[in-house]
């Protein structure tokens, strides 16, 4: 994993997890001081990056694209961390997708040289943003999925200085799902309007199939947007260059069957894998949907993703039989996707077992309530190590985060933004 200069933040009490009561210590001297996560360098509760799986992780993915012709844009909203896009990037990653203006603006920042929006961008002030870095070399795509979301975009350029076209995906969504255009004829009708406007460049397609229930509707909606792609070629609106993107981390196999190889003649064809939480993967929601549990030979290659994260909790309270509360809750742990899964008990001695028996049945916002089974003794002091569901939730209660090798020694500290 490659370390980011935004990285390079200091460590003081603002650092939630770390135990700092002094003046600030630049992260560089904190990390080079070795810590033990268990030394008294951090507090309870802490969410910890495993710092093997993450580049195991990066590798995999890089490794599926490759083998499937795919260019992979990981969607960074997971994250959100300098260091996680160098990684991926230096992996071969094309670009990193992002959600909001604001993380456009922050890989701008950062020094993502290209980048996809997956939204409408109706904000004119930030559209001539856009544009003045569009002149200056940037690459980027929006998304579009209705005629005023393109007349936005013309509208707020019209008579702002500078060249650039704005590129955008049309994209191609499906009944209840959360955008996208909801027929080929709608797509059409926007992709025209983009043609039309001197302010735009209609660069290709793209759909989201994460919401979809199962492997036989992903499958029928990808082939509906490959017959999209191909119907506005047949209307003489795509580029020689067309890039089509889909992929969120639960059926991106599907796209590989569905969407790769060379099916537009006459155009130079770019598949765009958008898959983001698979970086770090996690103990739930993505561990039961990962493809790499139906591709060909799964067996073999388990396990293909690993997850990286760990949250490490106290246990403060022991009140009556078969209940222990540790500290932690909603304000540190994801609880969207699935209830955290105790993995690990440490002893206050340092002794460490598994932690079957034990379950978590609720979260308040700074306590979890755990089960206990008859034969499970846990302590005031004991620690429980969590596996989390849903990695995207969990980046977002934690701002700095401890990087640790298979010793639990400190060696990097993740910093998130947005």
């Amino acid at each position: 994993m490659r370390h980011h200069p935004f990285d390079d933040q200091p460590v003081d009490w603002r650092a939630k997890g770390f135990w700092q009561p002094g003046p600030p210590v630049p992260d560089a001297e904190f990390v080079a001081a070795g810590h033990h996560l268990f030394d008294g360098a951090v507090t309870w509760p802490v969410l910890v990056a495993r710092r093997d799986a993450i580049a195991h992780n990066v590798a995999m993915m890089a490794d599926f694209c490759a083998r499937h012709g795919l260019l992979f844009a990981p969607h960074g909203k997971t994250a959100m961390s300098p260091s996680l896009f160098a990684a991926q990037l230096a992996a071969g990653a094309w670009a990193i997708t992002v959600a909001t203006a604001n993380q456009l603006l922050a890989c701008r920042a950062l020094g993502v040289d290209r980048v996809l929006l997956a939204n409408q961008l109706l904000d004119p002030v930030p559209l001539r943003w856009l544009a003045g870095e569009l002149d200056r070399g940037f690459e980027a795509l929006i998304f579009v999925d209705s005629v005023a979301g393109v007349e936005v975009i013309g509208a707020a350029l019209g008579d702002h200085p500078g060249h650039a076209s704005v590129p955008v995906l049309v994209e191609l969504g499906h009944a209840g799902g959360r955008t996208g255009c909801r027929s080929v004829e709608q797509l059409v009708a926007v992709a025209e309007a983009a043609v039309a406007d001197p302010r735009v460049r209609l660069a290709g397609v793209t759909a989201y199939e994460g919401g979809l229930p199962d492997v036989g509707a992903v499958a029928a909606y990808l082939d509906l947007t490959r017959s999209a792609v191909t119907e506005l070629a047949e209307r003489g609106l795509l580029a020689d260059e067309v890039i089509v993107s889909a992929g969120g981390s639960a059926w991106f196999d599907v796209v590989a069957e569905r969407l790769g190889g060379d099916w537009l003649p006459g155009h130079r064809l770019r598949v765009v894998l958008r898959s983001g939480a698979s970086v770090v993967h996690d103990h739930g929601f993505y561990a039961d949907r990962t493809p790499f549990r139906r591709l060909p030979g799964a067996g073999a290659l388990e396990p293909a993703l690993e997850p990286a994260l760990e949250l490490w909790a106290q246990v403060t309270s022991t009140p009556e039989p078969g209940l222990a509360i540790v500290g932690m809750g909603k304000r540190d742990a994801p609880y969207d996707e699935g209830l955290p899964v105790p993995l690990r008990v440490r002893r206050v001695g340092g002794a460490v077992g598994g932690a079957d028996g034990v379950r978590v049945t609720r979260l308040n916002d700074h306590h979890t309530y755990l089960d206990l089974a008859s034969n499970v003794e846990i302590g005031p002091g004991d620690l429980v190590c969590f596996g989390i569901s849903h990695p995207c939730t969990a980046f977002d209660k934690w701002r700095s985060i401890p990087v640790v090798d298979d010793t639990h020694t400190i060696v990097d500290i993740l910093h998130t933004y947005l």
